[in-house]
């Protein structure tokens, strides 16, 4: 075999972990950071839709791009220093098994978990690259919503939503790209062996799961809801 069983077991555990935590967040409630922050994506489309000069909107969209694009080129230089692994395996392979932590691998065993890193970097990549483009898309949507002036409020207000959906889809595919981005630095957790891959593994979910659902940003997300179900929990992340 390729891998060890426990090796298998714990690779098994981190892609269940990263299903659960993504089916969890997209399908799950409407109590999460990130499914808030789409409510206020729509809010600030309808207002702009109400405004006659949208400068301070052009700002805010083009900081969104800006920084897509810099995780997008993270990334892709990212995978470009996996690569400089697998070329030097074999100098890497005796350099790690000498630390005092090092654990023995063969040659095949750790190109395999270094084309794992490249999978999840290029995954991230083009989650990033995409959420690129789909800001632009929003912008465009944005500049095409007629202002206050249009005597046609319905136009207007649809319009504005095709801008806010826009944006949430754009802003769904940046937060896959920066999950995979969390999930990576759990997964090198496995060079130092599969009982610390599925340790850093469900610590990494634990700290997603807790900065989505109990937090101070979402505290601060849920500063003045006067639903009681709705307002802020009392731990922190």
């Amino acid at each position: 075999m390729l891998l060890p069983p426990l090796d298998i077991a714990a690779l098994a555990i981190f892609v269940l972990a990263w299903a659960f935590y993504h089916f969890a967040i997209e399908r799950g409630g409407r109590k999460g950071l990130n499914r808030r922050m789409d409510d206020y994506r729509l809010q600030w489309m309808r207002e702009m839709a109400n405004r006659d000069v949208r400068v301070t909107d052009a700002s805010i969209m083009a900081s969104l791009q800006n920084g897509t694009a810099f995780f997008a080129s993270t990334s892709l230089l990212a995978i470009g220093g996996a690569a400089t692994l697998l070329r030097a395996s074999d100098e890497v392979i005796k350099i790690t098994t000498e630390l005092p932590f090092g654990i023995v691998v063969t040659r095949s065993q750790w190109e395999a978990k270094v084309i794992g890193i490249m999978l999840i970097l290029g995954y991230a990549f083009y989650k990033f690259s995409w959420s690129y483009r789909l800001f632009n898309y929003s912008a465009i949507l944005m500049g095409a919503t007629p202002d206050a002036r249009n005597p046609d409020e319905r136009a207007r207000l649809a319009a504005a939503e095709r801008a806010g959906r826009m944006n949430i889809v754009a802003a769904r595919h940046f937060s896959r790209g920066q999950r995979a981005l969390f999930f990576v630095l759990a997964y090198m957790g496995w060079f130092l062996g599969p009982q610390i891959f599925m340790a850093t593994t469900l610590f990494a979910v634990f700290i997603m799961w807790a900065r989505q659902y109990s937090s101070d940003a979402r505290d601060a997300v849920m500063y003045g809801v006067e639903d009681a179900a709705d307002r802020p929990s009392s731990g922190k992340a």
